[in-house]
């Protein structure tokens, strides 16, 4: 994978960084923040822009990478929360999301959705008691199976970007890329037809929906409405699209029903089988930010048994459009980043 070591006079230069925008901000939802983390990013080290503008603009084997060597303090971030909810006004780990924000800021724009935690841009993924054998980033007794992110949504992210916190038990996030599949011309001809369905994952139902009011209510109603109605009326969608000699996928086969076309279905069992084939695991280690082309390859994560004694794996991750605009019918105006 390619991966970007940090060295430590570039640490220096974003913990400078990182503190002057903190003095500023005490959250990285604050709008003026979001109006401006990219021009922030301006500022970061010269070679970490370089690197993810190649990323974006490259489509790099395996469509995901690594920057590596920023230093955790363990003493001032504290202990892996119990529960995204519990997060406090000022949050103890705000340099490092305004870190994973200004990263991210140059594959695009951060995005959040009103059925998942709350609306937050940046979410949480820790071991959560009592969902250990949920489909959910924040189980882990069951294997989270691998999927593009929010695939059954029109508005779904270019990227997703994650920073690990802490990983004691190297926890393996799984990944496989389109790129590294084996199809036949037929195929990938009926992968590139409307067959197939994806239902909404668990992450947005109403089932685990916070307990914090978002801006408007009504509008959070409308959006488990549509939720609703994709889980019980999904639209049929192709899975491959753009390019059918390297081409975009759209996939979570966790959340998909099988398929009347029988050429269809075993075209799609084809994929998924070769995607299971060139899985591979990536045990981030505190400190890490990945970023994996969510067009490209698909994520998920190795099973695992919590303790919950505040030392489990602890991860941040952010959802990064390139183009705001597609979803802009459903946010409440053009600075807000949250879709409903």
């Amino acid at each position: 994978m390619n991966t970007l070591l940090l060295e430590a006079s570039e640490c220096d230069q974003i913990q400078s960084l990182l503190d002057e925008i903190a003095s500023k901000y005490t959250s990285t939802e604050d709008e003026d923040f979001l109006k401006d983390v990219s021009i922030f990013a301006h500022e970061l080290p010269r070679r970490v822009r370089a690197f993810l503008n190649d990323f974006k603009m490259l489509e790099l084997p395996l469509s995901a990478c690594l920057i590596r060597g920023y230093p955790v303090d363990f003493s001032r971030i504290g202990p892996t929360p119990k529960h995204w909810q519990n997060k406090p006004k000022i949050s103890p780990v705000l340099h490092e999301e305004i870190l994973l924000m200004l990263f991210g800021s140059l594959l695009g724009d951060a995005i959040g959705w009103a059925t998942q935690q709350n609306g937050h841009l940046v979410h949480d993924v820790m071991p959560i008691k009592g969902l250990e054998q949920e489909q959910l980033g924040t189980g882990s007794e069951q294997l989270l199976w691998w999927h593009n992110e929010d695939a059954f949504h029109p508005y779904r992210g270019d990227y997703i970007a994650m920073m690990c916190l802490r990983n004691p038990d190297l926890v393996a996030t799984t990944m496989a890329c389109i790129d590294d599949v084996t199809l036949t011309e037929e195929q990938v001809k009926l992968l590139f037809s409307p067959h197939f369905v994806i239902h909404p994952d668990e992450s947005h139902r109403e089932k685990n929906k916070g307990n914090t009011e978002l801006d408007s209510e009504d509008s959070l109603s409308s959006a488990y409405k549509r939720i609703n109605e994709m889980t019980t009326a999904p639209q049929k969608i192709a899975v491959l699209y753009g390019d059918p000699a390297s081409p975009y996928l759209r996939i979570d086969p966790y959340f998909m029903d099988e398929v009347e076309d029988e050429g269809a279905q075993n075209a799609l069992n084809a994929l998924v089988e070769s995607l299971e084939a060139a899985l591979i695991d990536v045990a981030l280690q505190p400190g890490d930010f990945i970023f994996i082309d969510n067009l490209k390859t698909v994520h998920g994560r190795r099973s695992f048994k919590a303790r919950y004694d505040g030392n489990d794996r602890w991860l941040m991750r952010i959802n990064i459009t390139k183009d705001m605009r597609k979803s802009r019918t459903a946010r409440l105006n053009c600075r807000s980043r949250v879709i409903y």
